[in-house]
């Protein structure tokens, strides 16, 4: 009867070792998750990154309207069209008017370094920046002033009306 017990237990214990093996075992690994596609972009990520350095470094260069060179001063999109063209080789809109359509629209959570940040009241571009990172942008903001970098979050800033662009 021993030499029956046994013979009767093991098949017993095998299909037991076999249930705790696949309890024990890895889930299977999750599906991947897609992350959300970006806006199409002429610039590459160096690029953006190259346009970030540059325009940071700009900070403290004098406001001047119409000015285009750090040796002239800035204005805002004349700032904009220098650093793309010197850091990427893309020409931008010479005013707040042609840049509010350049490019490609995109939601503030998509927002990278190198994007622009499109100021508008009343339905009208008004004044533009490059978007450097952690909600901060560089611009030339008025006459007297110089350029500089702020907080889209500020207290000025968060309550005008922005679009953002991808160009």
């Amino acid at each position: 009867m021993r030499g029956a017990w046994r013979s009767g237990l093991a098949p017993l214990l095998a299909g037991s070792a076999v249930l705790m093996a696949a309890c024990s075992s890895a889930p299977p690994a999750p599906a991947p998750v897609l992350a959300a596609p970006q806006p199409a972009s002429r610039l590459t990520l160096e690029q953006a990154n190259d346009v970030t350095v540059m325009a940071i470094g700009l900070v403290g260069t004098p406001y001047r309207y119409g000015g285009n060179t750090p040796a002239s001063g800035f204005d805002c999109s004349g700032l904009i069209g220098y650093v793309y063209k010197q850091r990427a080789d893309v020409v931008a809109p010479r005013t707040t008017g042609g840049l509010i359509d350049w490019g490609t629209s995109i939601p503030a959570p998509s927002l990278r370094t190198g994007d622009l940040v499109v100021f508008t009241q009343n339905g009208r571009a008004n004044h533009a920046g490059i978007y450097v990172g952690e909600g901060r942008f560089v611009h030339a903001p008025s006459t007297g002033g110089t350029v500089r970098l702020d907080s889209l979050n500020s207290s000025y800033w968060a309550k005008q009306q922005v679009s953002y662009r991808r160009p």
